[in-house]
């Protein structure tokens, strides 16, 4: 079909020529999607403010050879003000679109999952339902999981020994028994694996209710989990204030 429509997330923005903006999109049916905006960068363009990252709409498109058109555009979540107006959630923000735009590589496959915790943690995000570390990290865990990464935070993770454990290693996939844990691996607090637990759960009572130094020690513990996994270092993790 040489048009579709699909609801999609903006993950990226990037100016071509004089007037027309290159973006790359999540969609809920399509997978990663690049596209033209043409002329979306004029004062005069219909839906220029429609296709900024953090924006959640309904879009039609016009399949190309090398990248799609878009031809309409209707807002669905306006998150890119709200968000943009506070520099927490904007790099958290900013560091949930990076990881969405890794963990889903290849273009026009499906990421249903995807697409609705990114969808949800922008929203999260943009009416501050709760901190924004908090909810980055939420999200980097739940992606990884649906990815196929899901961290243990209880039972051993390289033999299933029932925990609570007290050591925690990357490589070996979480919370690691006496037996399993390599040398060097880190001890977290009690809490720690209990708020990571949470976060991976989408259990809010209980992460909310967590203080700034576990949630500092989970942060730091999300931060190498994922980028171990995801092979590459998130350039925005380095400006997320913790």
């Amino acid at each position: 079909m040489p048009l579709y429509r699909d609801d999609a997330i903006v993950l990226r923005a990037q100016k071509l020529g004089e007037a027309d903006r290159i973006v790359t999109l999540l969609t809920r049916e399509h997978g990663k999607v690049r596209a033209v905006g043409k002329g979306v960068r004029r004062t005069s363009s219909r839906f220029g403010a429609r296709l900024e990252p953090f924006m959640v709409v309904d879009l039609q498109l016009h399949t190309g050879r090398n990248l799609d058109t878009v031809t309409q555009a209707e807002t669905i979540g306006p998150y890119a003000r709200a968000i943009c107006e506070d520099y927490a959630l904007y790099t958290a923000g900013t560091a949930m679109l990076e990881a969405a735009d890794r963990l889903v590589d290849a273009e026009h496959e499906p990421s249903v999952q995807q697409y609705w915790l990114l969808a949800g943690g922008l929203r999260a995000l943009a009416e501050r339902h709760h901190d924004s570390g908090l909810v980055l990290d939420s999200y980097l865990l739940r992606a990884l999981a649906v990815a196929g990464w899901a961290p243990s935070f209880t039972d051993c993770a390289r033999c299933g020994e029932p925990g609570p454990h007290h050591a925690f290693n990357v490589s070996q996939g979480g919370a690691v028994c006496s037996r399993c844990r390599p040398p060097g691996s880190p001890a977290p607090a009690p809490e720690t694996f209990a708020l990571l637990a949470a976060l991976l759960a989408g259990e809010w009572d209980v992460a909310d209710a967590s203080v700034a130094r576990h949630r500092k020690e989970a942060s730091g513990l999300v931060a190498a989990y994922s980028q171990y996994y995801l092979e590459r270092t998130l350039r925005s993790l380095r400006m997320v204030e913790r």
